[in-house]
């Protein structure tokens, strides 16, 4: 029998796509999370919240390799603290990896910077650990670009670029790497393109069949609009760039 892998948000967009890489792959998962289901083979799911602290303990018991995948708006850097606590009081962890946001380091908005000490906190546990920087799923731009498509004019920041990555992508790579030997910070991930507002909104509005906006330039303001106009949110080599673009996103998302 093997020690099971833990996964905290195991039922999340990036939990949900990793957790059946690992059981192919032959391991047997816990899944950490705040409202548990029903067993299945290879699964078990344990209760409890990562930013309080409450079953982590219990969840950590026999796990050799812990995959940090929760998040929120408000508490990364709290959770990482308090699971690298628990992981060093007297378990079997001989692995944790976390998975970050490009330009952590970088971007001056509370959720970047909170990213970053999630970092540290991995970092300086005392653990082997891996951190991998992805940039924003589809997903998380979809429904921005919907939003703005909703609009009679477009806004189109200067500046403000994404390079969306898939989701599936990013859990095969911490499949990876949960599978594999830590090795501190890995590449970032991020996807084959880098968009404006402008091309991802006419590529959605293409997907759609639907009637262009006319764009009306914006600037965004402070050291969030320097930070953005200079690329401080996107993924510089080394990288690792996924496959699957924006516009095949849209086309699977019809």
């Amino acid at each position: 029998m093997t020690a099971p892998l833990l996964v905290t948000g195991g039922t999340g967009t990036i939990g949900s796509c990793v957790v059946p890489m690992l059981r192919e792959a032959g391991r047997d998962v816990r899944i950490f999370t705040r409202h548990a289901r029903p067993a299945q083979p290879g699964i078990e799911q344990v209760e409890g919240d990562t930013v309080t602290g409450r079953g982590l303990a219990e969840a950590l018991v026999g796990v050799d390799v812990v995959l940090h995948l929760a998040g929120g708006a408000k508490g990364d850097d709290i959770a990482a603290r308090k699971l690298a606590a628990a992981a060093r009081n007297g378990t079997d962890v001989r692995h944790l990896i976390l998975i970050s946001v490009v330009g952590a380091d970088q971007m001056p908005i509370g959720y970047f910077r909170a990213k970053a000490r999630a970092e540290r906190a991995f970092a300086e546990s005392g653990l082997p650990y891996t951190v991998l920087r992805a940039a924003q799923l589809h997903e998380f731009v979809l429904p921005i670009i919907r939003g703005m498509a909703r609009l009679p004019l477009l806004p189109v920041p200067g500046g403000l670029r994404f390079e969306p990555v898939h989701v599936d992508e990013v859990a095969a790579r911490l499949t990876e790497l949960a599978l594999g030997e830590p090795v501190g910070r890995v590449p970032d991930i991020a996807g084959p393109e880098v968009l404006d507002i402008q091309q991802l909104e006419t590529d959605y509005r293409d997907a759609k069949d639907a009637r262009r906006r006319r764009g009306v330039p914006i600037r965004l303001p402070s050291a969030v609009g320097r930070a953005y106009r200079a690329g401080a949110n996107l993924a510089h080599d080394p990288v690792l760039r996924g496959e699957r673009t924006w516009r095949e996103f849209l086309a699977q998302s019809r």
